[in-house]
C-alpha cells in the first residue's frame, strides 16, 4: 500500500436530569471511549495490527463544519508498551493522524521515522513506542469527523490491502455506533423541550417515542439504554391527564416488547412495516401484538392503542 491510501470511508450527553451538564458530559466521554476501545479491539484480533491507538475529536459530534475538524488527542490504546502517545495532541496537518484529519482519507507509512510525506512533530513520542509502520483511517459520522484510529507494526513493513480492510472496518462499525449515540442524544434533548397541547407537537412527540424505543434495542451501553426507556416513560405519561389513570383498573404490564410492536402500530405500521423497523420477524410482531392485545382487554389494535394511550404507556 503506497503512503496515501484513497478509498473513502463512509459523546457527550447534552441535558441528561442524572446530576448536571457536567456529569452528563463526562458519563457521555466515558460512552465514546467504550466504542473507540472495542474499535481498536477489533483491528487487534486480527493479528495483522498488533499495536492500534487512537482518539475523538473535543466536542460531541466533531466540528459544525463538516470535515473542519482542526485537533483530537490519543486517548485509547491496545497492545502499546508505553504511556509516550497517551494525550498526545494531534493538530490537523501534522504527522500521520494530522494529515488524515486533512485530507479526510487513509494514509499510511511504511517507516515512519524517515517518511518523507509526513511532517514529523511527534517522532519523539512514536519512536519511544517503537513503531515503524503506521496506518491512519478517519472516522467520519455523517460528513463530520469524529475523530482517527492508527494500526501500527513495530517493524518497517510495507502494509497492504489487508490490514487497510482490517481498520476499514473497525472504524466503520466505530461510526455506526457513534451514529445511534448522536441519535439517542437529538431524541433526548427533544424529550426535554416543553409539551404543547398543539396536536401537531403531539405527533411529533409520538414520532419520537416509537423511535426512542426501537433505538434502545440497539444501544448495547446500558445506562445510556435505561436512559432512553425512561424517557419514553417520560413521554408516555404525560399524555395521562392527572388523575385518570386511577379511575380504571390497571391492565397487566407489558413487556418491552409488546410495548414497541404496540408502539409502531399506533404510528399506523403494518406487522410488516413494523417487523422491519424492529428487526422481527411479521409472525414475532403478529405474536406480541395478540399478548398485548389480550393483556389490555382489546379486541383490536385500535382498541389495544387507546387503552395504552389512556394508561399512560404511549403518548
Amino acid at each position: 500500500m503506497s503512503d496515501s491510501v484513497r478509498p473513502g470511508v463512509t459523546g457527550s450527553r447534552p441535558g441528561w436530569t442524572v446530576g448536571g451538564e457536567e456529569v452528563d458530559r463526562v458519563e457521555g466521554q466515558r460512552g465514546e471511549a467504550v466504542e473507540v476501545r472495542a474499535a481498536l479491539l477489533r483491528m487487534r484480533r486480527s493479528g495483522l495490527l498488533p499495536v492500534a491507538f487512537g482518539g475523538l475529536v473535543t466536542g460531541a459530534a466533531g466540528q459544525a463544519g463538516g470535515y473542519g475538524a482542526r485537533q483530537f488527542r490519543i486517548s485509547e490504546m491496545s497492545g502499546t508498551d508505553t504511556e509516550s502517545l497517551r494525550g498526545l495532541a494531534i493538530t490537523t496537518g501534522n504527522g500521520l493522524g494530522g494529515k488524515t484529519l486533512a485530507t479526510v482519507r487513509p494514509c499510511s507509512v511504511t517507516d515512519y521515522g524517515s517518511s518523507r510525506v509526513i511532517s514529523h512533530e511527534y517522532d519523539p513520542p512514536v519512536a519511544a513506542e517503537g513503531l515503524r509502520s503506521v496506518l491512519a483511517v478517519p472516522v467520519v459520522v455523517r460528513r463530520r469527523v469524529r475523530g482517527v484510529l492508527y494500526g501500527a507494526l513495530r517493524q518497517p513493513y510495507a502494509l497492504g490491502d489487508r490490514p487497510l480492510a482490517v481498520a476499514l472496518d473497525a472504524v466503520r462499525e466505530l461510526e455506526q455506533a457513534l451514529a445511534v449515540r448522536d441519535e439517542a442524544q437529538r431524541l433526548l434533548s427533544f424529550c426535554q423541550q416543553p409539551l404543547s397541547a398543539d396536536p401537531r407537537a403531539w405527533e411529533r412527540v409520538r414520532e419520537a417515542h416509537l423511535e426512542l424505543r426501537a433505538l434502545a434495542t440497539r444501544i448495547p451501553d446500558v445506562r445510556l439504554r435505561q436512559e432512553l426507556l425512561s424517557a419514553c416513560a417520560r413521554l408516555a405519561s404525560a399524555a395521562v391527564p392527572s388523575g385518570a389513570a386511577s379511575r380504571v383498573p390497571r391492565p397487566a404490564p407489558l413487556t418491552p416488547r409488546e410495548l414497541d410492536v404496540l408502539a409502531s402500530v399506533a404510528s399506523g405500521a403494518t406487522n410488516a412495516a413494523a417487523a422491519a423497523r424492529l428487526r422481527l420477524r411479521p409472525e414475532t410482531v403478529k405474536s406480541y401484538l395478540r399478548s398485548a392485545m389480550r393483556k389490555l382487554g382489546a379486541h383490536t389494535r385500535l382498541e389495544a392503542v387507546v387503552a395504552a394511550r389512556r394508561e399512560g404507556l404511549l403518548p
